[in-house]
């Protein structure tokens, strides 16, 4: 449901979370990842109220700031504080909208953003390594090592985020094109290309694996955990991990190997608006956190080519 002028002042706290929370996923299209995200930072101010005797409705400026500084104080990450701000002015601007304060008491609330930081790429040695490391596991006798041998291929050759990946259906996969149609943030869809070592590894998994481990209840999705159920963000970082450790080189999460893509674009001559369309990312700017790692590649082009070096 929708707050309305008149009843939303009447909510309860955890009422009133549970109207924003509808309305991140139902207008905003919200990842549910994002959505608990923000659902509990705003718990966290309304907790922070309540125990100053203040309803979410009562929230002045002077009380966020007291907010924002105690959490400073406590030494919590600059990028936690940047998202809980985020996430207060998002409710409160929300709740202004609706009519159900009178004044939005967040519009004013300013918190340091994060910190850039350079993302994590494996380099290109130990990305071959690990995925080399995955195909000799897979094994006809083992369904899940083929599965773990075509998500790690799917996600270094697309790029995707892990969410993407769990939630892609067998129907997704265009094998003719070896093209990959995945949901995005926002609820935006997207076709990613995929190289021949992806689509072996995905073939093998559709022919040999998948079917061993598939029940009635299983559905379309692409890839299956132990009970034939769509496997979960957290089992594709498990085995994410026992791949790289497998391989012997530097540990690296999901969204490090959707570093790695796009690094490793970039430092093959990729242009930064078509790695922008294969991630999915809404703007460029975004994308350009990953021109630093073409550097050296720049530097040793211009040497070669320009002629006042």
């Amino acid at each position: 449901m929708h707050p309305k002028p008149g009843t939303t002042a009447a909510m309860t706290d955890e009422e009133v979370v549970a109207a924003f929370e509808v309305h991140l996923e139902a207008e905003r299209g919200m990842s549910s990842h994002t959505v608990r995200a923000y659902c509990g930072d705003v718990r966290h101010v309304l907790g922070f109220a309540r125990r100053r005797g203040l309803t979410w409705d009562q929230v002045e400026l002077p009380l966020l700031r007291g907010w924002l500084a105690s959490m400073i104080s406590g030494g919590l990450a600059r990028a936690t504080i940047a998202r809980r701000g985020a996430a207060v002015r998002a409710f409160y601007a929300w709740a202004a909208r609706e009519g159900a304060i009178a004044a939005d008491p967040a519009v004013r609330l300013i918190t340091a953003q994060p910190g850039a930081t350079l993302p994590v790429a494996l380099g290109v040695p130990s990305a071959a390594a690990m995925l080399d490391a995955a195909r000799e596991t897979a094994s006809d006798d083992d369904p899940l090592a083929l599965r773990d041998w075509a998500a790690v291929e799917l996600l270094y050759a697309t790029g995707v985020r892990v969410g993407e990946l769990v939630g892609a259906d067998v129907g997704d996969v265009d094998h003719a094109s070896r093209l990959l149609r995945v949901m995005g943030k926002g609820a935006k869809e997207r076709v990613v290309p995929f190289g021949v070592p992806a689509a072996r590894a995905v073939t093998r998994w559709l022919e040999v694996g998948r079917p061993r481990l598939a029940t009635a209840t299983s559905g379309p999705a692409l890839l299956l955990g132990t009970r034939g159920q769509r496997i979960d963000q957290r089992q594709v970082r498990t085995l994410v991990h026992r791949a790289a450790r497998r391989a012997g080189v530097e540990d690296i999460a999901p969204h490090g190997l959707r570093h790695t893509a796009a690094t490793h674009l970039l430092q093959g001559g990729s242009d930064l608006r078509s790695v922008q369309e294969v991630l999915g990312h809404a703007t460029l700017a975004t994308t350009q956190r990953y021109t630093h790692v073409s550097a050296d590649r720049l530097r040793q082009s211009y040497l070669q080519a320009h002629p006042r070096a």
